[in-house]
């Protein structure tokens, strides 16, 4: 399978900014100064220009990154296909007939297609993991609050995390400690332990090969239960929708140049009760404690990236073909703990990958433990994108 060239919606804007470094695209609801933060919509093409970096932006200068380009997105942030009609869509290079994935879908394909060393993508409910899997590279969704949230657009959010995309681990992990320099990479020395969380809903066509592959490596891996992942996943939504009306209500009651896609979703967002807020953030608590319960007993437990294959994009134009891809990916964003996903391959050639949560706080440990995966278990090694 050959890769296709990027289209031009990839990118937003062109730039040159800072040293010598790995090359960097940034998702353009992320503030750099002189030049406007579209968020992929109509409603901010004629803002201001940003004043100042973001923090994240900041880091990245001060680690000697080149920043080169800044990169389209689902509008607002608001969606998983990455489809965006004003802006146009991003070209899957793989799969192009399929969604890059959203909301980072710009991010996602600029690293597939090889325009820059990493990207900065963001993630409220799977927004950097499910287009990392889409395009079949590496993303994580760092611990929540571990990198800065200023200059990012929405500004208030309790789910949503700046993270990494990349090509191969190294890389990723080079991106993590350039918007972090408090993240020191570790090495494994020995095979993590790890739980599989029991996934239902799984296309056999996913699970099967992501179990074999685990069953050489792991002949006796333990499935695990976590009792509030269905309800953590409803209520991630509720969250989410809960902020995203508190943040772009006003506008929509303003008349913005939102797309139909975007004005639907805030408006069904605004129907969100400040009861079932609260109800979310019950469960939000219940299902945190239970993830930390059994990250007491491992090193990280796994999942399934997504439960089916990433649907065409014909099929997408279908919200039912699109609502559960992010099924295993969100509840972490609810319970704040860093998520990393490995890409791989069906046995037909489609993308798939697996998911690996980590303990709050460490997230140098869950890279080395993706990187001890991907360099020992073949399915999850990076792969030539030409092929």
């Amino acid at each position: 399978m050959n890769a296709h060239a990027p289209s031009a919606a990839t990118l937003v804007g062109t730039l040159s900014l800072g040293g010598d470094g790995p090359t960097v695209v940034v998702k353009d609801c992320i503030d750099i100064a002189g030049t406007v933060t579209g968020c992929g919509s109509a409603a901010f093409a004629d803002a201001a220009p940003a004043t100042e970096h973001a923090e994240i932006v900041n880091a990245l200068l001060n680690a000697g990154c080149k920043i080169t380009g800044k990169a389209n997105m689902h509008e607002l942030a608001f969606g998983m296909t990455g489809v965006n009609v004003f802006t146009g869509t991003p070209i899957n290079p793989m799969w192009p007939d399929r969604i890059p994935g959203g909301s980072s879908s710009g991010s996602a394909v600029a690293v597939a297609a090889g325009l820059c060393d990493f990207a900065v993508g963001t993630d409220t409910g799977g927004s950097i993991r499910q287009p990392a899997t889409c395009c079949g590279i590496f993303g994580i969704k760092p611990t929540f609050g571990r990198i800065s949230r200023k200059g990012l657009t929405p500004k208030d959010s309790s789910l949503d995390c700046p993270g990494i995309l990349a090509r191969d681990m190294e890389m990723l992990t080079k991106g993590m400690a350039a918007i972090d320099p408090t993240f020191k990479a570790e090495a494994m020395i020995h095979a993590p332990k790890l739980g599989r969380i029991k996934s239902e809903g799984v296309d056999p066509e996913i699970g099967d090969p992501l179990v074999y592959a685990l069953m050489d490596a792991y002949p006796d891996m333990p499935y695990e239960f976590l009792p509030s992942l269905e309800a953590a996943f409803d209520a991630g939504m509720v969250v989410m929708s809960y902020e995203m009306a508190q943040e772009f209500g006003p506008m929509l009651d303003a008349g913005a140049s939102f797309g139909p896609d975007i004005v639907a979703r805030l408006s069904n967002a605004r129907k969100v009760t400040e009861a079932q807020y609260a109800k979310a953030q019950d469960i939000r608590h219940r299902f945190t404690a239970e993830v930390d319960a059994l990250l007491d007993t491992y090193d990280a437990l796994i999942t399934p990236s997504l439960p089916t294959f990433p649907p065409t994009l014909d099929a997408a134009k279908d919200p039912q073909n699109v609502l559960s891809l992010t099924r295993y990916q969100r509840p972490f964003n609810l319970s704040g703990h860093p998520a990393l996903t490995l890409p791989a391959r069906s046995n037909s050639g489609l993308p798939i990958g697996l998911q690996i949560i980590g303990p709050r706080g460490e997230d140098a440990k869950l890279c080395a433990i993706a990187s001890w995966i991907s360099s020992c278990i073949s399915l999850f090694q990076p792969k030539d994108r030409t092929q």
